[in-house]
This record gives structure tokens, sequence and C-alpha cells, in this order.
């Protein structure tokens, strides 16, 4: 199940942000782009549950038409049928937030502030991912495409700054529920968990996933404003694979 929601949550995160980068960025920006967010999915439906029902079935089916979407998408993107690739896209971006949503419901309580919580998070992960993967290949396309301006990096960037905002106000509001919900001898308290053994995955997304990026993001834009590319393309690593760390731990959890 974790590398299930990780790899689809990464896969459909990339589709997501290419609708934010230019046409510039070349065919072959966006068929890789394509074919990478195919391979996550494809890769991620190795892994999914055996016992699908419910809202788990509706999941695939949405993740499903979200990969052969994003597939034909693959296929004619710079050839034929420019026509339909807007559609293509579009569908591949519908579907994917219906799958990312019938995840949350699949694996959340029928609570109904439980349930909005964790389609809010699911979403920011995805968004959150994707983001930071779409940016680190976009900063490493320079070298593709030398003459690119730098302004489609910066927008990039503030793609990923701006999900990473979201990530963070997500994780806040999941904090405030917990402690708003929690009462004595339902549990250990939320307190509690931080402070145990088994909050490591806490600190771990606090540090990694949301602090570690934050920092780096600001250095990449810092650094985009001065032209120098491969400096931010390198930033950009190091900043995905935080953002891999933090999301992973908790998904585990």
């Amino acid at each position: 199940m974790v590398l299930f929601l990780f790899l689809s949550h990464l896969g459909l995160g990339i589709i997501f942000t290419l609708v934010f980068v230019s046409r510039e960025a070349g065919v072959k920006f966006f068929r890789f782009n394509a074919g990478l967010a195919a391979i996550l999915i494809a890769a991620g439906f190795v892994f999914r549950p055996s016992d699908a029902d419910g809202a788990s079935r509706v999941g695939l089916f949405a993740l499903g038409a979200a990969e052969a979407a994003i597939v034909i998408y693959w296929a004619t993107v710079g050839r034929t049928l420019a026509a339909i690739r807007p559609a293509l896209v579009s569908l591949a971006v519908g579907a994917g937030l219906v799958a990312i949503a019938a995840q949350a419901l699949d694996v959340s309580s029928r609570a109904l502030a439980l349930q909005a919580m964790t389609i809010a998070s699911f979403l920011s992960s995805a968004a959150f991912l994707g983001g930071a993967c779409t940016a680190m290949i976009l900063g490493h396309w320079y070298l593709v495409i030398p003459s690119m301006q730098v302004s489609h990096l910066q927008s990039i960037v503030k793609v990923h700054i701006a999900s990473m905002v979201v990530r963070v106000a997500v994780v806040l509001a999941a904090v405030f529920l917990a402690n708003a919900v929690w009462e004595p001898g339902l549990g250990p308290s939320f307190r509690h968990y931080v402070t145990s053994v088994a909050g490591i995955f806490f600190w771990q997304r606090v540090l990694f996933g949301l602090l570690g990026p934050g920092v780096l993001s600001y250095l990449t834009w810092e650094t985009a404003k001065i032209r120098s590319t491969q400096s931010a393309t390198g930033i950009l690593y190091v900043d995905f694979f935080a953002v891999v760390v933090g999301e992973v731990g908790p998904q585990r959890h």
C-alpha cells in the first residue's frame, strides 16, 4: 500500500504540474515527463491492494483512466493529433483527482472531518511531490535547451513553493484536528505520540519534508534570479530527495 500510494501520487503529481510549464520547454520535455508519469503509475499498479472494493475500486478505475490518457498523450505529443492533447491532459488531471480522493476515502475513517483532511493530505502530497520532481527535471533541461528563458524555471519554482505552503497548512490543520478530537481513554495523545519513538515519522516529515524543502526552494529561487541554472538544478536534486523522504515516512506510519 505504501509503494502504491507513493508511486501513484508522484506520477499524478507530475501530470498536475505539467500544466504550469511553458511550451518553450520543448516537445521532448513533455514527452519525457509524460513517459515518467506513466511508468510511475504503472509501477504503482503492481503494488495495488488485492482486496479492492468500494472506493478502492473507483480509485483504481480512475487511476487506470489517468494512465491511459497520459500514455496516449506521450505517444502523440509532437507527432499527430495535436487537437486532442489538451483534452487528454484534462482527462488525466481530472481522473487523477478522482483517484486520489477515492484513495483517501478508502483509507480514512467514516468521520467527515477526517475524510476531508485525508483527501486534502493526499492531494497536497501529490502536488508537492510532482512540483519538486518537475522543477528538478526542468532545471536539468537547461542543459538540453541552454537558450530557454530562466523565467520558466522561476515559474515552476513558484508552483513548488505554493504546493509546499499548502502542504504545511494541511499538516498544521492535521495536528490541530488530532489535538481537538482526542479525549482521555481514546489512546495516547498527539503530544505523547510526537515525543515517543513512533513520533520519528512526524519529525521526519517536519525536518526533511517541510523545513528542508522550504530552505532549499528559497535558495533555488535566489539562484535562478542570478541565472545560475546549473546551481539551481543541483539544489533541486537535494530538494526532491528531501521531499521524497518527508512524504514516504508518514505514509508508512
